[in-house]
């Protein structure tokens, strides 16, 4: 699919400012500046990320509340059921609060409920359930935001509630609880508002046990990377501080599953946890239950850690598996259905498509047509569904104006999930394109690549790639720097390796790079040996048994 490319305007005084207070290189202040980050302060805070920046915990609206009541239940010896969802950032979330809360002797109970048969967040039946074991009360981590009548569900039981959540509060109500802890109710005033669920529990196991508390922090990273949290401001500091934890964690669960995965001796990367070990836990929740990634958390033995891992890998290749087999289905139903000219919104759904993959396939789905996505699983005339949605188009508040023909709904702007019954499928496809062609334009259609500095390929050396580096991590919210340089010339013909990469050298006369664009085998037919060409790029190291060279790793090619 043709790209537009959008180059950053330049801002040459802005750039000697941050780099006269920094001490920086000028293409290092252009890329901050690309990031919003616009004073010598902002510079300074983005580029330490140190820990000791985070802020209080009891800014956080509610958190007094809630540590009061923790503590008033170590008190009179009750116990307490963690109540987390099956994603790795509900998994993380309530591994960090078993632990926090057991340190300080308290009786803790957990459970996650099972996307087939109960599906998403707490339920009705939970209030029962934890009565019948003892459990006076109930924390939600990583859901709870929209239970309103569950909430009251609770209370006549007897059950007190505190819920810690990062999702919309729908209509901007807020269920009766002890403590709502959520950055995003409009009554919250944290300076912070993007911390997923983990940084959420995590700052409650500080709040319980003081500000110097860093247990868990290869959680904190682990949860925020997997759940696309933006990694700027405090998910950047616990991303930057959390990742060294994960190279050398204490958790057994984590253990076994870098043995298994084979990187732990690599220098770990967001990429590692997004696509390695995120996919890992993900993958029970998504094909049975989350309980065996949590107890893998939690294990106590590495030889018990490294079975169980290996259980989460064979369920892992499931998931491939069945992903596969859904995402053929969906794109062939797409093609055959959808009429581009008049959908904005992609909407396909079947029976006996797998709840648990329906989110991955409206990723990809969206990612091959550029629009928003809903996927849906069918079952006895009832819809489940996740949607995953482009630029400028708002999925929450999009579905929000569709309230009247869903039965639940929540999410964020650029992924959410549902539940319509099967009859009203129809009105949702006219009621949400009918907003989608008010809001989208043709052009917000075609998808855009963002370009950071436009430079001659003369400026691509070693010290660039160091400059770079001073931006990790990198992740939702901080890009990793793309460049292009115009006009370059293809120096030798293009080879194509596996899995569709496309690899030649260009020059500018004089400098030589080697390229290589992963997955840009459909390219080929533009690359001719001579030609002059337009490239957009990241700049990388090319270390395979050789000496470290500078890499250009391509993103997109035009031709002159």
């Amino acid at each position: 699919m043709l790209k537009k490319w959008i180059v950053k305007t330049p801002n040459p005084h802005l750039q000697i400012q941050l780099s006269d207070a920094l001490g920086v290189h000028p293409v290092v202040s252009q890329l901050l500046i690309n990031r919003c980050i616009e004073t010598p302060q902002q510079a300074k805070e983005f580029l330490s990320s140190d820990f000791k920046d985070l802020h209080d915990p009891f800014l956080l609206k509610d958190m007094d509340k809630a540590v009061e009541r923790i503590k008033q239940a170590k008190e009179n010896n009750e116990t307490i059921l963690i109540f987390g969802d099956y994603d790795v950032d509900g998994v993380t979330s309530s591994t960090i609060l078993i632990k926090a809360i057991k340190k300080m002797g308290i009786k803790v109970l957990n459970h996650i409920p099972h996307r087939m048969t109960d599906g998403y967040g707490l339920n009705h039946e939970i209030a029962k359930k934890a009565k019948s074991k003892g459990v006076s009360l109930l924390i939600s981590v990583d859901c709870g935001i929209s239970a309103i009548d569950e909430a009251q569900t609770l209370k006549q039981e007897g059950i007190d509630l505190i819920i810690i959540d990062h999702h919309e509060p729908l209509g901007g109500k807020i269920p009766e609880a002890i403590a709502v802890i959520d950055p995003k109710r409009k009554d919250c005033s944290y300076p912070f508002g993007g911390l997923a669920a983990v940084a959420l529990a995590f700052k409650l196991a500080q709040a319980l046990h003081g500000k110097q508390y860093i247990d868990d922090l290869d959680l904190v990273a682990l949860g925020t990377i997997a759940d696309i949290a933006p990694l700027h401001g405090e998910n950047r500091i616990f991303v930057k501080s959390g990742l060294p934890f994960i190279q050398k964690t204490k958790n057994f669960g984590l253990q076994a599953l870098l043995q298994g995965a084979r990187i732990g001796k690599k220098k770990l990367t967001p990429r590692h946890v997004g696509f390695i070990l995120g996919p890992r836990i993900n993958a029970m929740g998504r094909i049975d239950s989350a309980q065996r990634s949590l107890d893998l958390l939690l294990s106590e033995s590495l030889e018990e850690a490294i079975g169980m891992a290996q259980v989460l890998e064979d369920y892992n290749r499931q998931r491939q598996k069945t992903q596969t087999s859904v995402v053929d289905a969906a794109l062939k139903k797409v093609e055959q259905e959808i009429n581009f000219k008049e959908e904005r919104v992609i909407i396909v759904g079947e029976k006996g498509w797998h709840k648990g993959v329906v989110g991955i396939v409206a990723s990809r789905i969206m990612d091959t047509y550029y629009r928003p996505t809903i996927v849906l699983s069918i079952e006895d005339g009832v819809a489940t569904g996740s949607a995953r949605s482009i630029k400028g188009f708002h999925l929450f508040d999009a579905l929000s104006e569709c309230s009247s023909l869903l039965e639940n709904y929540g999410g964020h702007k650029y992924a959410a999930g549902l539940t319509i019954k099967e009859e009203k499928i129809p009105e949702l496809r006219k009621k949400i394109n009918e907003i989608a062609r008010d809001v989208l334009t043709p052009e917000d259609l075609v998808p855009s690549l963002s370009i950071d500095c436009e430079i001659p390929l003369a400026s691509v050396n070693m010290e660039l790639v160091e400059l770079v580096n001073r931006l990790e991590p990198y992740g939702e919210g901080n890009p990793e720097p793309i460049f292009c340089s115009r006009s370059v010339t293809v120096k030798s013909p293009p080879v194509v390796l596996g899995r569709g990469t496309l690899k030649f050298w260009v020059t500018d006369g004089i400098n030589v790079f080697s390229a290589v664009g992963f997955g840009m085998e459909s390219y080929r037919e533009i690359v001719n040996q001579g030609k002059k060409i337009d490239l957009a790029y990241k700049v990388s190291i090319d270390d395979w048994n050789k000496k470290p060279t500078v890499q250009l790793e391509l993103k997109d090619i035009k031709e002159v």
